[in-house]
């Protein structure tokens, strides 16, 4: 491990901070604390938006003790679930749930439960382990992917969330299989990478499911034939589907982050062995409801995170087959902003006028 003989110490950098919820992100002059134990301190080059987290490419600036994997200067993707290689889950082969470096909900660091974050004295809070609005932030080490430096960083950073959670919900946790038929509810990034897995298995029909028709154009180059707008059918979606299905799909994905649409992708499967997944992450109503008979004729409805995949050990295979050009990622970036205008990146997206908006940290 390379490093320098003087301990870091706390930095200062620009941030975007949301001081509360629904409101703008204010740019703040945050304090960034040094990388505790098996944690690494990162500069952000670049970040992309999602609905509910984000993806990001980052570089090391100073590596805590026991840290023997990174060194300074190597270029690394950060998730929002890590790999101990250890607990119950780890040593499964059946789950990427670590136990301990799971999904962080308090806005803490796993190790400490502490935040690396300040303005002014006053704690700033950490958003889901990663924190990539910052131009400096702190992860833990398992969370961390090393990458090539020849590696293009704008483009590979979206295999840190919507990418890897599309094509893990198609191969990982559905297995689509050649000449199958898949429905999908949602054609955003998860949407289209739930698509080109598919397109990727040999799948013979992918429906694709959207209320917005700009996505239908775009849809096409992932591997969508056909494509269904709820508002301009007079019939329950579901039964659309299944009509034009033979009774149902095999496969259905649920991609929006709604729980009734989870119903929905259930109903659109067809009896024995249907299965629907879910990967959206619902803002409102958690709950998920549905007829016992769906069940009971044999559909399955099962979920996942993160696609699935191991980040520290199976990352890695997508990097790879990225730069073997096996995979597209490129088409999925349709905005580039600097990072003082991410408002105007977060607006874009919640009005569905963009997939992912990149935003240059180093601009």
């Amino acid at each position: 491990m390379a490093s320098s003989s003087v301990p870091p110490q706390v930095l200062r950098c620009k941030a975007a901070v949301a001081w509360g919820a629904g409101e703008p992100l204010v740019m703040e002059e945050v304090e960034v604390d040094p990388p505790g134990p098996m944690e690494l301190r990162v500069k952000v080059v670049c970040t992309s938006l999602c609905r509910s987290d984000v993806n990001q490419w980052e570089v090391v600036e100073s590596v805590g003790d026991g840290v023997d994997e990174f060194e300074v200067g190597d270029h690394v993707l950060t998730t929002f679930i890590g790999e101990c290689g250890k607990c119950k889950h780890c040593v499964s082969g059946k789950s990427n749930m670590c136990q301990l470096l799971g999904l962080e909900r308090r806005g803490l660091m796993h190790s400490d439960q502490k935040t690396r974050f300040s303005v002014n004295g006053k704690h700033v809070y950490h958003y889901c382990g990663v924190s990539s609005f910052s131009e400096y932030t702190v992860v833990h080490s398992r969370c961390a992917v090393k990458i090539p430096v020849t590696a293009p960083m704008d483009k590979l950073c979206l295999l840190s969330c919507g990418v890897a959670a599309g094509l893990g919900a198609a191969w990982n946790v559905a297995n689509v299989m050649e000449g199958s038929t898949v429905a999908i509810f949602g054609l955003g990034t998860v949407g289209l990478s739930v698509a080109q897995g598919a397109k990727l298995r040999g799948a013979s029909r992918v429906i694709g499911v959207d209320t917005n028709p700009r996505k239908f154009e775009k849809g096409k180059a992932f591997g969508v034939t056909d494509f269904i707008n709820p508002i301009d059918s007079s019939e329950p979606v579901h039964q659309v589907i299944r009509g034009i299905t033979d009774g149902g799909v095999d496969y259905a994905f649920e991609c929006v982050g709604d729980t009734g649409v989870v119903s929905t992708a259930l109903q659109s499967c067809c009896d024995g062995w249907g299965l629907a997944v879910t990967l959206g992450v619902p803002k409102m109503k958690p709950e998920v409801s549905a007829h016992y008979g769906l069940l009971l004729s044999g559909r399955t409805l099962k979920g996942t995170l993160f696609g699935g995949w191991k980040p520290k050990s199976e990352l890695p295979k997508l990097v790879e087959m990225y730069l073997n050009k096996d995979i597209q990622i490129d088409e999925l970036i349709t905005n580039n902003f600097s990072f003082d205008d991410i408002n105007e990146a977060f607006n874009l997206m919640k009005e569905g006028k963009c997939l992912r908006c990149m935003q240059d940290l180093q601009q």
